[in-house]
């Protein structure tokens, strides 16, 4: 209160002792909030709009509406609506989430799209294995092709030795007969017998209680992580489960925007920091602990995927790993690829492989330029599933990994 008020104030009769206790009572109000700004968590919870929150909003008082009993800073001009960004009409109430395609079939209907993506694999194989006569040249021809596709020199070689005998004992000539006999090896090039299921059992904290199943996905910046994140969670909606998305890549421009606004498509919440630049750990570790305390089926955290400095890369995602088993245990670690970088993609994953502990890999953009090859050769490297891949760019393109289809799309290319 300034002096010229005061004199006003005083001149108009009101006692000093009560204009004291209100100043008094007016500095503290001030006091309090200022600390309580200090106290103010890192993390915020980004909840998808709702018609209730939208419906309070417009219950604020109306600008030009006496107020009764209103203290002496609060007979300020009230905001207007368009500050308080209240919805101008009822219909703007009404939010519409999207609703994600069902999960099972999902890898059947986009075989296609893996038959249309320019690898010869399956088209070269069957052409060379078709001929009356296979001479070694044709067989080096055979080789020559599987190593170009990614596949890798000692799956290769096995397949190689397997066809060999099949075609010498067998006597395979009948176009069906060899196509059948090379769906077969490939099949088991692929591996069907690997679990390829995501662990979505809840789990048990330290103290003994309960806790979410907590997925932590890693990878390369510009293999498609975060989106692979949020396609992830559709997934998981599809499927009717609850769940929770932590937005620890605190070091991309806008990859918490991005999260948040797939989670807002479905109606998942977006932990997510106030700041950008924050530990990551901190925002993982809230992810955990806000899936914990709302009792949901699946925490999902995004990390950021700066690969310059393995060391700073195994020390980041090491304290993330702490922080969060402190609150819940991993359920799964996965490694997002792009199926198109081929050898530079196996070096991420031997990277990733190694200071991780890497559960499974989620392969992207395999309906592009990829090979195919790049899935049994990344199996092979890290011993661990391909459990999810991604055959196109629309939000419900990611899919459970099959092995028979897989080999069917290669086969139809």
């Amino acid at each position: 209160m300034n002096q010229d008020t005061w004199t006003y104030l005083l001149a108009a009769g009101i006692p000093a002792a009560l204009l004291v206790a209100v100043s008094t009572v007016l500095v503290r109000r001030r006091g309090d909030k200022a600390e309580a700004d200090d106290a103010a968590p890192t993390t915020t919870v980004a909840e998808p709009p709702t018609a209730e929150a939208a419906a309070e909003r417009e219950s604020v008082q109306t600008p030009g509406k006496p107020v009764a009993d209103a203290s002496v800073d609060e007979l300020a001009p009230l905001p207007t609506d368009e500050e308080l960004d209240v919805p101008a009409t009822p219909g703007d109430l009404d939010i519409q989430l999207e609703k994600p395609a069902p999960v099972e079939g999902r890898f059947a209907r986009l075989r296609g799209r893996l038959a249309r993506s320019g690898s010869p694999l399956g088209t070269r194989l069957l052409a060379v294995l078709s001929r009356d006569h296979l001479t070694e040249d044709d067989w080096d021809e055979l080789e020559e092709t599987l190593l170009l596709a990614d596949v890798g020199a000692g799956p290769t070689g096995d397949l190689i030795d397997a066809l060999r005998t099949r075609v010498r004992v067998e006597g395979l000539k009948d176009p069906a007969a060899v196509r059948a006999a090379l769906r077969e090896q490939l099949i088991a090039l692929v591996d069907p017998s690997l679990d390829r299921s995501l662990n979505l059992a809840p789990g048990t904290a330290p103290d003994g209680t309960p806790t979410p199943a907590v997925l932590l996905v890693v990878g390369v910046n510009g293999t498609g992580k975060t989106t692979t994140v949020g396609k992830l969670a559709r997934v998981l909606v599809a499927e009717d489960k609850s769940v929770v998305l932590g937005a620890a890549d605190t070091f991309r421009a806008a990859a918490a925007d991005q999260l948040e606004t797939w989670g807002s498509r479905v109606g998942v919440p977006t932990v997510r920091s106030d700041r950008d630049g924050a530990d990551p750990a901190a925002v993982a570790f809230d992810a955990v602990r806000t899936g914990k305390a709302s009792g949901v089926d699946v925490v999902l955290v995004d990390t950021a995927g700066r690969l310059q400095n393995k060391a700073g890369l195994m020390d980041e995602l090491g304290k993330i790993t702490r922080v969060i088993t402190r609150e819940a245990p991993l359920s799964e670690v996965l490694l997002v690829l792009d199926a198109t970088t081929g050898q530079n993609g196996l070096n991420q994953a031997r990277v990733f492989g190694e200071v991780a502990g890497v559960t499974g890999i989620a392969l992207t953009k395999l309906d592009g330029t990829a090979k195919g090859g790049i899935v049994v050769a990344v199996q092979r490297e890290l011993g661990v599933p391909v459990k999810l891949v991604g055959l196109g760019e629309g939000p419900d393109d990611l899919a459970p990994f099959d092995a028979a289809d897989f080999v069917d799309g290669l086969l139809e290319s």
